[in-house]
């Protein structure tokens, strides 16, 4: 059993790898993709690209926002408005984060005192997407603001439930 589990664990760890490696890739232009909105004052737009990879039904896509701030030992969150919107004409959706506010933070007692660097996350804005390597997923923040990602993968066995 132990044999198994190191073996799912090994293959897991070597799909994200090439997933990852392959990330680096040069990147077309957006407006080679599709006529996305121009900027905003104040705004910047993340594209994230995927690579092409066997079975992206078995991938989705977690994408986290917020900022890197100096914390103490309570739990650290940012509030904001977040939405998607489509492309009119084509189709395809898009994100913005807006009314990015906070921090806001639990009230335990520290005692220590110390702070550290942390990414304070914008709960509302923790997406998990399908995985598509055709289309770019674009998100459009104000100018402070992180995007983060990591790829979730699965495999193709489905367990099956007891009826009781």
């Amino acid at each position: 059993m132990n044999k198994k589990l190191a073996f799912i664990a090994t293959l897991l760890c070597v799909s994200s790898t090439s997933v990852l490696a392959s990330a680096t890739e040069k990147t077309p232009a957006l407006k080679e993709v599709a006529p996305y909105p121009a900027v905003e004052k104040g705004q910047v737009r993340h594209a994230i690209f995927l690579p092409t990879v066997e079975n992206e039904d078995n991938l989705k896509v977690e994408i986290s926002m917020g900022k890197t701030m100096q914390v103490d030992c309570n739990r650290h969150m940012l509030g904001g408005k977040f939405e998607s919107k489509d492309l009119k004409g084509w189709g395809y959706n898009y994100f913005v984060l807006s009314d990015v506010t906070g921090p806001a933070a639990t009230m335990m007692a520290c005692p220590d005192q110390t702070k550290h660097d942390a990414f304070v996350v914008i709960p509302s804005a923790t997406q998990l997407e399908r995985y598509n390597s055709k289309l770019p997923i674009v998100i459009y923040t104000p100018k402070d603001i992180q995007v983060r990602y990591r790829i979730w993968t699965s495999t193709d066995d489905f367990k099956s439930a007891e009826v009781k």
